[in-house]
């Protein structure tokens, strides 16, 4: 299974923002929802053609909430992820998997206590006014405007009691970009952390 993840913005609460809109939350809907990282949202899809059509449904809200875009296609790596650009490169036919490993970004994994994710302080207020209304935005126009009205709260406690089994215990930090040379990546040294995750780039993504 192809698996995608969400990551808020710094300041965000990316599953509140995503399961209290009533458009990303019937797109999400028929998935079963985990929390990986702190401030994410991750879940399963058939292939990297459905995660990139997921991730498009969703566009209007990735572009106003989330800070990462990442997919993993066991056939590629188990342990590495693709960026939504290399993912859509790959599934129109423009790459070979084979070439999805030279860019890359690596992001340190820091350990977090359980229970300290950021709260919403506009927890009562679902609708940011300010977003407007997107005209290139795939989504309805209710997303942009009035999105979710009644029942907002109720619904996005809903989805947060099928995100919420088990708390993340991890959050990404400081990515580094690196190229990967005969094979092998540089160690991650920016900071001392517990692990690492790589998130494979276009050529274009890449800024050493």
């Amino acid at each position: 299974m192809t698996r995608v993840c969400l990551v808020g913005e710094a300041g965000s609460n990316l599953q509140y923002e995503l399961l209290s809109r009533e458009t990303s939350r019937e797109a999400l809907a028929t998935y079963d929802l985990e929390r990986p990282f702190e401030n994410s949202l991750a879940v399963r899809t058939v292939s990297v053609g459905a995660a990139v059509s997921l991730l498009n449904d969703l566009n209007w809200y990735l572009t106003r909430f989330v800070d990462e875009a990442l997919i993993q296609e066991p056939s590629i790596s188990d342990a590495e992820w693709l960026s939504r650009p290399l993912a859509e490169r790959l599934r129109n036919g423009e790459i070979e998997p084979a070439e999805t490993a030279e860019f890359c970004k690596i992001y340190g994994l820091e350990r977090i206590d359980p229970g300290t994710e950021p709260a919403n302080d506009d927890a009562t207020d679902p609708i940011d006014s300010s977003l407007g209304t997107d005209p290139n935005s795939t989504a309805p126009a209710d997303a942009a405007g009035k999105d979710e009205s009644e029942g907002a709260d109720d619904s996005a406690s809903s989805g947060a009691g099928r995100a919420g089994a088990a708390e993340p215990t991890c959050r990404l930090v400081e990515p580094l970009y690196v190229r990967r040379t005969g094979g092998e990546l540089p160690e991650y040294d920016l900071r001392d952390v517990e692990d690492t995750l790589v998130v494979r780039l276009t050529e274009a993504e890449y800024s050493p």
